[in-house]
């Protein structure tokens, strides 16, 4: 049986920023796929419209998602209005749930609002889809504060420098690690990827006791 994973990059990215960890989980066995949208011109909604018509194309039989930070939220919106994906689980690195102070401190910078765009849209402001639990949900939170927090001081620690920890909780989760990374540091974490690997394996992340 095929397994794959997509994965999806976060606000003002490409995704050549997760390049090392999709190198990481091809060499575990998975077949990768990076998903590419407009993270600013596009609500997550939309987005996420875009993105079942990806993975839709894809011929996998178990198909796992990973996104960064607004990945993750495109991810909910994915699961809420196109619930019927394939077989699979589901892990966000540094999402904010919950909603973001870092976005919250950008409004009150002159270009803030038009540096996020239509990211806020039921986005990093909050009222993105609940998880319903249907679907295995890990997420990894970083916690070296380096970043955004040096100027944004309002962003609650422990944090990745952009997302708080107490952010990237979520109720319906099925677990929830932290790892010493900042917020894009997440990406070239051996930690976070060997967490990732093991959640979309077992379901669970590795015991920190």
């Amino acid at each position: 049986m095929t397994e794959a994973v997509i994965l999806v990059h976060g606000l003002w990215m490409n995704g050549l920023d997760m390049t090392l960890l999709r190198r990481r989980i091809a060499a575990a066995g998975y077949i990768t796929h990076q998903f590419r949208y407009p993270t600013v011109r596009q609500s997550p909604a939309e987005n996420a419209h875009d993105l079942a018509t990806f993975a839709s194309r894809l011929p996998h039989q178990v198909v796992h998602f990973i996104g960064h930070s607004l990945g993750g939220l495109v991810l909910r919106h994915l699961f809420h209005a196109h619930p019927d994906q394939r077989p699979g689980r589901v892990v966000t690195l540094g999402t904010p749930h919950q909603p973001s102070s870092a976005a919250r401190g950008f409004l009150r910078l002159s270009p803030g609002r038009r540096l996020l765009g239509r990211s806020l849209e039921a986005g990093l402001l909050g009222e993105a889809p609940g998880w319903n639990g249907g679907r295995d949900l890990g997420s990894i939170a970083g916690t070296l504060g380096l970043g955004p927090v040096w100027f944004i001081p309002d962003i609650p620690r422990p944090c990745d420098g952009t997302v708080a920890v107490n952010e990237t909780l979520i109720e319906g989760m099925r677990d929830h690690v932290t790892v010493p990374a900042t917020h894009m540091g997440l990406l070239i974490s051996r930690r976070a990827a060997e967490q990732c690997l093991h959640f979309l394996q077992y379901g669970r992340f590795v015991s920190q006791r």
